[in-house]
């Protein structure tokens, strides 16, 4: 066959494409942005993203995790750091995933609702014509009833089923189309909807809550108060006037280790604090509360979770003049799961010179071959305190913010310890030692604190790590995930269909028609449209 004169053969480099210019960009970017697949590869990035907040301390939580790590891993740390893995959920890589989502599914929830109520009004579709060509078909003798009582009677039974029921008759046969199961898209749609609110109360909690920690030693007692807090973390919206009062003191913390299983001896069991809490302003009567591990304490819309605990050995310094400079039980951060702990004691107002030292606490201390101390289990059975010290100018009046956990002996004078020439003095429950040079004494008390000095009891006082939490949408934000688990499982387990029945008028020997379709899988359609066939047949002969 010869082709026209003026045919031109095309090839690939002769095709124009057309130029989508800076709208047609921004369209297909915003709907692939706005596709359900990209809303999934989000919400799964998300889940990743929020791994490292499991793996690393976040200051958020546990500040005193991420010093103790910076000290651990001088190296590390300030990477980590630069590439805010400490800060998780404040960081701007998960910041932008989180938004990210949220834009993606409303563009996803939107239209799809929009499209949903406009099925909804529309009617079931017509009949088709060839019934064999659906998934489910069947037929039925009509027996002793006529075309108009099957179809009425079908169309009844399909109208107490929920289903959407519509007449499509004509003068060659008479038909019922009926469709159901709108409640697994409506289902999916309020799944996402809920989702979008989620993470919208997720972020006004955040924005107008707030996070803090305070460390308590047993005796202590703290007042909900922005000051009184170790570290805080306020929402953007937060304001002082959302603090709600409330005091609390921790009267005793116990432990419990595993003595019997030889594979995990000394293996911590169980955590209590035990606590007398004043709830309001102007209250006077205390009401006993605990803390245990994912057991926290509820008080004025705050809940408080324990994160850690320690030992705490109270210390007693006096100067060399012979006063007291220095009195308190100071948390000792633990270091290994023997509770071997260390921590910082400073006496700026001890005379001649300020006094500053290095503590490790051993509950149950043994000596290495090397000679060197350790704690062979976490529970108190020879507890024993060692101590570094140095004198001079600890610059606390240099408006300079110190490290409460850490010392740097930068310009400090080794006395005792160390460098000096004096050994590292070593103390037991109730011994007192000389500092060298005239500088005083240290006492290592065996009493925990109470109110007066003849309410002493007897034992070293452990420390119990409080995380405080305010979280004004937690409520909106249970509501929405149970209401999404709800849309889900409709998504899931509502079956969508559509069930023809026909009687045609022009063949001779009459039956009734069946047909159905699933509007997606449905393993049990031939099965639920047999039944229907049965309860008709049955509506029938009544």
């Amino acid at each position: 066959m010869s082709r026209p004169f003026d045919h031109v053969e095309s090839s690939a480099d002769s095709i124009n494409q057309p130029k989508l210019g800076t709208g047609g960009y921004l369209r297909f970017f915003w709907r692939q942005l706005t596709s359900m697949r990209t809303a999934i590869i989000l919400l799964l990035l998300l889940a990743i993203a929020a791994v490292p907040g499991s793996m690393w301390p976040q200051r958020s939580s546990d500040p005193n995790g991420v010093i103790q790590f910076f000290s651990q891993n001088p190296d590390l740390a300030p990477v980590l750091d630069k590439l805010q893995l400490f800060d998780v959920y404040t960081s701007v890589w998960f910041s932008a995933i989180y938004l990210l989502l949220f834009i993606s599914l409303i563009g996803c929830v939107l239209p799809r609702t929009i499209h949903h109520l406009k099925s909804l009004r529309a009617r079931p579709p017509r009949t088709p014509a060839r019934f064999e060509r659906l998934q489910a078909h069947l037929t039925a003798p009509l027996g002793e009833a006529d075309a108009v009582q099957a179809i009425d009677a079908a169309q009844k039974i399909l109208k107490r089923g929920g289903y959407r029921v519509e007449r499509y008759d004509n003068e060659k046969s008479l038909s019922v189309s009926a469709e159901r199961g709108y409640l697994r898209e409506t289902g999916n749609l309020v799944f996402h909807t809920a989702l979008i609110g989620v993470l919208i109360t997720v972020g006004l909690g955040g924005g107008f809550g707030y996070t803090g920690q305070k460390v308590l030693a047993e005796g202590q007692s703290f007042a909900n108060v922005k000051g009184n807090y170790d570290s805080f973390s306020p929402g953007r919206f937060f304001t002082d006037s959302d603090l709600a009062p409330f005091r609390l003191k921790l009267d005793g913390f116990s432990a419990t280790y595993e003595e019997n299983d030889l594979l995990s001896y000394g293996k911590p069991i169980d955590y209590t604090a035990t606590l007398s809490t004043w709830e309001g302003s102007d209250s006077s009567e205390s009401k006993p509360a605990t803390i245990k591990v994912n057991e926290p304490l509820s008080i004025g819309g705050t809940n408080i979770y324990l994160l850690g605990n320690g030992y705490a050995p109270t210390v007693t310094v006096r100067d060399g003049e012979g006063n007291v400079a220095y009195r308190a039980s100071v948390p000792f951060l633990p270091q290994d799961a023997n509770l071997t702990s260390t921590g910082v004691i400073r006496v700026p107002d001890a005379k001649p010179e300020q006094l500053a030292m290095i503590g490790f606490f051993y509950p149950t201390a043994a000596s290495l071959p090397s000679g060197a101390l350790t704690s062979i289990h976490p529970d108190l059975r020879n507890p024993v305190l060692t101590l570094r010290v140095f004198k001079g100018d600890l610059g606390l009046d240099s408006g300079i913010p110190q490290n409460v956990y850490a010392l740097d002996p930068t310009g400090l004078t080794p006395v005792a310890g160390g460098d000096a020439a004096e050994p590292a003095i070593e103390l037991t429950p109730g011994q007192s030692a000389e500092l060298p040079g005239g500088l005083g004494t240290i006492t290592f008390e065996s009493a925990v604190p109470g109110a007066n000095e003849s309410d002493w009891t007897g034992s070293v006082p452990r420390f119990a790590s409080l995380d405080i939490h305010h979280d004004p949408a937690q409520g909106w934000v249970l509501a929405f995930v149970l209401i999404a688990i709800a849309g889900l499982l409709a998504s899931l387990f509502v079956p969508r269909r559509r069930v023809w029945v026909r009687v045609s008028l022009s063949k001779k020997a009459a039956e009734i028609e069946y047909a159905a379709l699933a509007r997606g899988e449905d393993p049990r359609l031939e099965a639920a449209l047999e039944e229907f066939a049965s309860r008709h047949a049955s509506e029938l002969k009544a």
